[in-house]
């Protein structure tokens, strides 16, 4: 019998239009599910008879317990080669090989800059009342970016694509990061801050462009963003939990914060009840940073690679040790 693949959260129904799947036909049964499970007993129930599970992201969780509740599981594939979302060495003790995927930076800092846009201008409010065909005809008074200050936490790829975003819009960009010099800012063309608090203090937009670790988790809480400019943005299309939700709330139910633009949450999918739902000074998107054509074509044929390797006995892009 062939081995069983489940191809995890395809909330677009894409996953078998973006790559050549033929490489493994025969070998391998896919089932693709479009609808997300947050529910453990009821994930693996569905995931009981499954060899091969490829996941999207960090969009399901794979923790000890849940790894040890699927002994059929031989190979979990991620896509990206980093996943907190899956505990490696669990998996590495169960027998699971972790696989990832390459993929394209660029997507998530291109979102970054479509929230800043919409929140600026005031688009979904514009848009919206353009198509109910309301009175009056403008609503908003928009925000030019030219001489504003662009603070970017975290400079890395996307920080510094990011960088090169607000310089292109005659902004005043600054960095910070713990690896940060004064000398890779001139390198950039751009300021140096000293310390993530200097940051805030200046720019009159935060974007978030930081790894979620034990170090960063909370970064952005309370008195962080009482740091902040009256009338500041805050941007996040990183992690969720590198800001303090409940604070963040409060500093945008307050007037405090002008806006925030955000691509990620503490709970994804997002509660109906939540309250980013309803702030009317809140651009959001359900993660879709990674979401275009150009990365998903790589992640699931970087996916379908990993898969035929690991059959024929020679795997790639291992990110554990149980191989």
């Amino acid at each position: 019998m062939p081995l069983r693949c489940a191809i995890l959260d395809d909330y677009q129904r894409v996953a078998l239009t973006m790559a050549d799947w033929s490489n493994i036909e025969g070998k391998v049964e896919i089932n693709r599910f479009d609808d997300h499970i947050a529910d453990t007993d009821a994930l693996i129930t569905r995931l009981a008879d499954y060899d091969i599970v490829i996941a999207m992201r960090e969009r399901t969780a794979f923790d000890a317990e849940r790894l040890s509740r699927l002994p059929k599981l031989k190979l979990l594939v991620t896509t990206g080669m980093a996943n907190a979302s899956i505990d490696m060495a669990a998996a590495a003790r169960l027998g699971i090989a972790v696989a990832g995927t390459r993929g394209f930076v660029g997507s998530a800092a291109e979102l970054t800059w479509a929230l800043l846009m919409a929140l600026v201008r005031h688009i979904p409010s514009e848009v919206a009342n353009f198509r109910a065909a309301r009175n009056p005809w403008q609503l908003s008074v928009g925000r030019d970016l030219r001489g504003l200050t662009l603070g970017i936490a975290g400079l890395g790829k996307l920080g510094q694509q990011v960088a090169a975003y607000g310089r292109a819009f005659g902004m005043n960009v600054a960095a910070w990061s713990r690896s940060n010099t004064p000398q890779k800012s001139a390198d950039l063309g751009i300021g140096y801050a000293a310390s993530l608090d200097e940051l805030l203090a200046a720019a009159d937009i935060v974007t978030i462009h930081l790894t979620l670790n034990t170090q960063t988790t909370g970064i952005i809480g309370r008195r962080e963003l009482g740091l902040m400019k009256p009338g500041a943005i805050l941007l996040n299309t990183s992690r969720g939990p590198l800001v303090d939700e409940p604070a963040l709330i409060a500093a945008l139910e307050s007037g405090h914060l002008a806006g925030a633009g955000l691509d990620v949450f503490d709970e994804e999918p997002l509660p109906a009840n939540h309250a980013f739902r309803r702030l009317a000074n809140v651009v959001a998107t359900p993660h879709l940073g990674y979401v275009t054509e150009a990365t998903y074509r790589i992640f699931y044929g970087d996916a379908v690679e990993d898969i035929a390797a690991w059959i024929e006995g020679k795997p790639v892009r291992i990110l554990n040790s149980s191989n």
